[in-house]
């Protein structure tokens, strides 16, 4: 059995550049995103502090998005893809504050959860509708 490969591809500068590539092959499941900065109050300015080099994993997410919007529109632990026995992929809002949109179907946010069915050449926005991380999921040879 020649199985489909899940790829995320890029479709803004952001997110290729979280990526480091326009492509991603998700190898492993689940496969978790994230924000990767904290925010601090520095002279009474806000002002984002990275926590990780680029280079470097952690325990928490596969994929970490540098957001530097305001409000922000990722948290720490975003989202997961995760994938069932039968081949069927799913999105798992991870309890993330501004929720997840896969397709037009808006997960979690408010810090609730949530879960949708990801299909192939679905569009996944990681926060709001005004998230600079778009993606879309597919299944490559």
């Amino acid at each position: 059995m020649n199985e489909k490969k899940p790829i995320l591809i890029a479709l803004t500068p952001e997110a290729e550049a979280a990526m480091g590539e326009p492509e991603l092959v998700l190898k492993h499941f689940p496969f978790r995103i994230g924000r990767e900065s904290r925010i601090a109050v520095v002279d009474g300015v806000m002002k984002i502090t990275e926590r990780r080099r680029q280079g470097f994993s952690t325990a928490s997410n596969d994929l970490y998005l540098i957001d530097r919007g305001r409000p922000l529109n990722v948290s720490r632990q975003h989202l997961q893809i995760e994938r069932s026995d039968d081949g069927v992929y799913k999105v798992v809002d991870r309890g993330s504050a501004c929720g997840t949109l896969v397709g037009h179907n808006h997960i979690g946010g408010h810090d609730r959860g949530g879960e949708s069915i990801l299909q192939h050449g679905e569009v996944l926005v990681v926060g709001t509708s005004e998230s600079p991380f778009v993606f879309r999921f597919m299944l490559g040879v």
